[in-house]
């Protein structure tokens, strides 16, 4: 009898305990110096700091690509772009094939796992996995949606509320503080059931933009009042898990879809989102969920976008319908203890290609090293032509240009065949294939065994962007 009460003392609440809750927070060209607690001296960021200090900061974390829709496809899907079909960015205004991309009915999105398993699933912001009628997010998991469909430089900058615009032009100033209202009303009005927020945030996406509250007012210019902005709506957001009472039953996920540009920081690293440097594929990850993570820990272990898709799972224990190849896999073990990385290598792609593989020290790049090169105008500057116009994007005319560079600039140039030695030279500054001949082959022998899983696809052609 002695046993069987407590058995029931025991086991019983962990039946009847709720599922958790999930938040994953993604902001857009976040570089990994851009924040205080990774090392920036002048970009303020208090309550992501905070976060860190709470929970677990990884300093070894990947994208899969380094820009922007073929890494979300991969968060949302826990697979590779070139597996989930995701290797490019849809643009309204790129061509008509670009402006059809979008992310395959066959592939399964985490909202679409979590709504059947019984979640409340929301997402605020940026989609970008396409914008045409059956695509949006509404179409694929989310019970309700409200932001930008793509990048907030692509015309027409607009604002959907579920398919229908809401707004138009978009005041982008205001938008970062409309997008947290809109995240923690979301929270407030689900907090009775479990639920998976998605709040891929705007900044510091050009054209960089800020609040009244910021806006020449905040430590390092435009794009330090852009994280201030930013920053406040994380706040924002944990305040919220916490005023409904739900803040320790609710993992709550941090981190960028690629690297800085212009006006970023990227840390140290070399390159910036675009390229095949490290600049353009490490970024911040901050986990937190009071009483499972403990407080105050960094992380240096090998991990990747698709790993928090299975991390989702693991934690919500929410199930795939088939038994289709994940990439990523579950990180609490390393998040709340001493585990190892689940990855020995990870890939970095470039459209449809893999380009570089990486594990815990060595960087092979298996093609030449691709640049964001930018033709500069008579005042050295380049002229991007999706600036904003104060028409049809509505944003601070000053923006940062070439002689901003977020990550470094020097080193070897790039080819086929450098090999990096990350632990001594993050960087990527000195090729050391020749004196390790040994681990180049070593590398190139899992390269070849993972890009034989890759389709031979031709990257969508785009037509030459013209101002409207």
């Amino acid at each position: 009898m002695k046993v069987l009460v407590f058995a029931l003392f025991v086991f019983v609440p962990l039946l009847l305990a709720a599922p958790p809750n999930v938040v994953i927070i993604l902001a857009d060209d976040l570089g990994f110096g851009d924040l205080g607690c990774y090392g920036h001296p002048k970009f303020k960021t208090p309550r992501i700091d905070q976060m860190a200090a709470e929970g677990v900061k990884m300093t070894q974390f990947n994208t899969p690509a380094p820009f922007c829709a073929p890494t979300r496809a991969s968060l949302l899907t826990g697979r590779y772009p070139f597996r989930c079909g995701m290797t490019q960015n849809p643009a309204p205004d790129g061509g008509p094939e670009a402006d059809a991309l979008s992310l395959p009915r066959s592939e399964v999105t985490l909202a679409q796992v979590l709504k059947s398993a019984g979640y409340a699933t929301g997402m605020v912001g940026k989609w970008h996995l396409g914008h045409q009628a059956g695509s949006l997010p509404t179409d694929r998991g989310f019970d309700d949606y409200f932001g930008i469909p793509y990048s907030n430089d692509m015309r027409p900058v607009q604002v959907l509320e579920g398919t229908e615009v809401a707004e138009y032009p978009v005041v982008q100033a205001t938008l970062t503080t409309r997008y947290a209202k809109r995240a923690t009303d979301f929270i407030q009005r689900n907090a009775k059931k479990p639920f998976f927020l998605y709040f891929a945030e705007a900044m510091p996406h050009k054209p960089l933009a800020a609040s009244e509250k910021h806006y020449l007012k905040a430590s390092g210019g435009l794009y330090g009042a852009a994280l201030a902005d930013l920053d406040d709506s994380v706040g924002a957001v944990l305040d919220a898990l916490k005023q409904n009472g739900v803040d320790e039953n609710t993992l709550v996920l941090f981190s960028s879809d690629n690297g800085a540009w212009f006006g970023g920081s990227c840390g140290g690293l070399r390159g910036m989102k675009g390229t095949s440097w490290e600049g353009g594929y490490r970024v911040p990850m901050i986990a937190r969920w009071p009483g499972k993570i403990p407080a105050g820990r960094v992380n240096n272990e090998l991990t990747i976008m698709m790993d928090l898709f299975a991390t989702v799972l693991a934690a919500s224990g929410a199930k795939m319908p088939d038994n289709r190849v994940l990439d990523g896999r579950d990180l609490m073990p390393v998040l709340a203890g001493d585990g190892k990385s689940p990855h020995e290598f990870v890939f970095g792609h470039q459209g449809p290609k893999l380009v570089t593989i990486r594990d815990a020290r060595w960087k092979l790049h298996l093609l030449p090293s691709r640049e964001m090169n930018f033709k500069p105008g008579a005042d050295g500057k380049w002229l991007d032509p999706r600036l904003p116009d104060g028409v049809t994007i509505l944003a601070p005319f000053e923006q940062y240009n070439l002689d901003a560079p977020p990550g470094l600039k020097t080193g070897v140039e790039g080819a086929a065949g450098l090999l990096f030695d990350l632990q001594a030279d993050p960087g990527e500054q000195v090729d050391v294939a020749s004196k390790h001949p040994d681990e180049v082959k070593r590398l190139q022998a899992a390269y070849a065994a993972m890009n034989k899983e890759v389709p031979v696809v031709e990257e969508v052609k785009r037509a030459p962007y013209k101002k409207p």
